[in-house]
């Protein structure tokens, strides 16, 4: 999978939260990837649908959960989905919170291991999968075994350093909260209640804290400073402003997930000062 195929923006919801005629809208629009978060069940219903409504749009998971769907028949969805609609789906993975996870002997870094060996013998290529990564363990892992790194609740500057360790032939996907509205609390206040849960997880506290957020930025609800970085907010020209900062900062494609509750609309409205492809 290459970035022309991703396009430079994507748009994040919730693993069913597109409709066949919103994906066709947004690929009218210009946007070049549709990224269904959470963890899917393995046979990955949904994708078929979306792809079917759109004539070049890429459909991605964000991703499937290694502890919950079988490697084996993840592989099979996967060719499923790739002997309809060749080239237009990229399989993302990773291995979820820890909180979550139940019990399993391996750590989660063998246990992903083991994952990609299975989907490997399954003939899933790696140009067409990404790994959800944070620390450089694993963004070494993505830019090894995938075509790139699909970090989550990041800041632009963890571009820069993510970068460095995937090198430039390797993908590094960003993902990007936006709220539209100028109402600075108001705006806030939406980005606290979506954050909230993401600030009791082990694995994005750290890796904010290796970021230099302090003690009482990561500390619940989360301070201002960390909320205006990880929510941006405000009109159309000023959110777009922070999206392409992780452009500016490595990433070569950003997963724009709005928190607004007409999401459509704030895509219709970055759509406008965005320099998408239509």
């Amino acid at each position: 999978m290459t970035n022309d195929e991703l396009g430079r923006f994507g748009v994040w919801r919730g693993y069913k939260g597109f409709t066949p005629e919103a994906a066709r809208e947004l690929e009218q629009l210009g946007y070049g990837t549709l990224w269904l978060g959470g963890s899917p069940p393995s046979d990955l219903p949904e994708i078929e649908d979306l792809l079917a409504a759109t004539e070049r749009i890429t459909v991605a998971t964000s991703i499937v959960n290694i502890w919950t769907a079988p490697a084996d028949e993840v592989a099979e969805s996967f060719h499923r989905i790739e002997k309809r609609f060749p080239g237009r789906f990229l399989l993302g993975i990773g291995v979820g919170h820890p909180e979550a996870n139940g019990e399993d002997a391996r750590t989660p870094y063998r246990a992903l291991v083991d994952y990609l060996d299975v989907l490997d013998a399954a003939g899933v290529p790696a140009h067409r999968r990404v790994i959800a990564a944070l620390g450089p363990r694993v963004l070494k892992l993505a830019r090894d075994r995938s075509a790139g790194a699909v970090p989550y609740l990041i800041p632009p500057e963890y571009n820069r350093g993510a970068r460095e360790v995937l090198g430039e032939n390797t993908l590094l996907i960003a993902e990007q909260k936006v709220v539209l509205d100028t109402d600075v609390e108001r705006a806030r206040e939406v980005g606290r209640k979506f954050l909230g849960m993401y600030l009791g997880l082990v694995n994005y506290v750290k890796n904010l804290r290796r970021l230099g957020f302090t003690e009482d930025d990561v500390a619940k609800p989360g301070s201002d400073r960390l909320i205006d970085v990880l929510a941006i907010h405000g009109e159309a020209a000023e959110i777009a402003k922070g999206v392409l900062a992780h452009l500016d900062a490595g990433a070569d494609h950003i997963a724009i997930q709005p928190l607004d509750k007409d999401y459509l609309a704030t895509a219709r409205a970055l759509a406008e000062v965005l320099p998408l492809s239509r």
